[in-house]
């Protein structure tokens, strides 16, 4: 049944350079270049033929025009095939295409393909299904990735000299948070498919594209943090409050997801990313400005144990705690710099690229001089 099905794969691909090699030039259409693609994404799930993907990628080099004509003819054959080896190749390639410094590339938008309901009909449904899950994962990060590139290079038409604003900043780290999510959603779901030559060259390539999307993710975090507490808000505040703490579940996913990877052979311990810390008076300080930093004008009693009150008093409606229990609200602490961090967030450096990185100015209560009028002279 093997050898049946390589052989029908290989005719396939016989028929379809042929069919490439009679079409017309035109605007869609290089014959030369079409018989490149097809070779590049053959039904041969033991080797991908990079000496044809590197073909492929030349026509680009030479001129960004062969663009069209290149998703055209990928377009064509993802949507038509049932074949997962197919699907995937396809994808490993305009993989590649974003490596370009095309504009043509990053403004494409979304891909010209959709792959979300591929299903493989040449295998039985049973072992079909890993299969398709893992070419549509793949192919829903790249799509989200393709358009985040476009919306990016339309920022940057319109505000090609504007600074982004810190909170242009910070829904770019939630973007990278997303596809982080969509990027640990594509591995092998069976033990089966962990040796399966192609799928591993496909995981080399996911996790090159982790490495990178949560290197730009963690260098975001420490700019941030550096003007958030220069030019934030309560609402910049309360954002990269909520970008932290999904940071921080973030990171033990991505902690599983590299040993996955370290024990299918496509990650070394040389390259597997250490958790970092964010000291844990950064996020008192984020409490702080989301709250306002307003306890001067108020008086606030706190009960913390049940047990430490002494004696409940009730009269006209009106109710006494008396306690010896205080807390004292941020705005009367003084914000000790040396305090040990607890809160954590992932990062692709051994080091820490938030200690040290900037000097938080300690918080010292304000001191009022009032002038009391000589009430016994009156």
């Amino acid at each position: 049944m093997r050898i049946w099905k390589k052989a029908t794969g290989a005719l396939k691909d016989r028929y379809s350079i042929l069919v490439a090699k009679l079409s017309p030039y035109g605007p869609c259409r290089n014959p030369d270049l079409e018989t490149a693609i097809i070779k590049a994404t053959s039904h041969d799930e033991q080797f991908m033929d990079y000496k044809n993907v590197q073909r492929v990628f030349q026509w680009l080099r030479m001129s960004q025009l062969y663009l069209k004509p290149l998703l055209y003819t990928l377009s064509l054959r993802l949507e038509r095939t049932r074949s997962w080896v197919v699907a995937l190749k396809g994808l490993m390639l305009i993989h590649g295409l974003f490596c370009f410094e095309l504009p043509a590339v990053h403004v494409m938008g979304r891909l010209p393909f959709d792959l979300s309901h591929f299903s493989d009909r040449h295998i039985s449904p049973e072992n079909a299904w890993f299969f398709n899950a893992f070419v549509r994962s793949y192919f829903a990060y790249l799509d989200q990735r393709s358009i985040l590139a476009h919306l990016e290079v339309k920022r940057e038409s319109k505000n090609a000299k504007t600074e982004l604003t810190l909170m242009e900043e910070l829904r770019n780290l939630e973007k990278l948070q997303g596809l982080t999510d969509k990027l640990l959603q594509i591995k092998p779901r069976n033990k089966n498919h962990m040796n399966v030559v192609l799928i591993l060259e496909a995981m080399d390539c996911v996790v090159e594209e982790v490495l990178e999307v949560y290197g730009k993710f963690s260098k975001g975090v420490d700019r941030v943090l550096l003007r958030i507490f220069d030019i934030g808000g309560k609402e910049e505040a309360s954002v990269f409050l909520d970008i932290l703490v999904k940071a921080e579940v973030q990171g033990g996913k991505l902690s599983l997801y590299f040993d996955f990877c370290k024990d299918i052979g496509v990650l070394s311990a040389s390259q597997c990313p250490k958790i970092v810390r964010i000291p844990e008076k950064d996020i008192e300080e984020l409490h702080r400005m989301i709250n306002g930093g307003e306890s001067d004008d108020k008086a606030i009693v706190l009960v913390r144990d049940c047990s430490a009150i002494a004696t409940i008093s009730e009269q006209k409606g009106l109710k006494t705690v008396i306690t010896d229990q205080w807390e004292v609200f941020d705005d009367d602490i003084i914000v000790d710099v040396n305090q040990n961090a607890s809160s954590i967030v992932p990062s692709v450096t051994a080091i820490n690229p938030f200690v040290e990185s900037y000097s938080l100015v300690p918080y010292c209560n304000p001191v009022h001089n009032y002038d009391f009028p000589d009430l016994i002279s009156l």
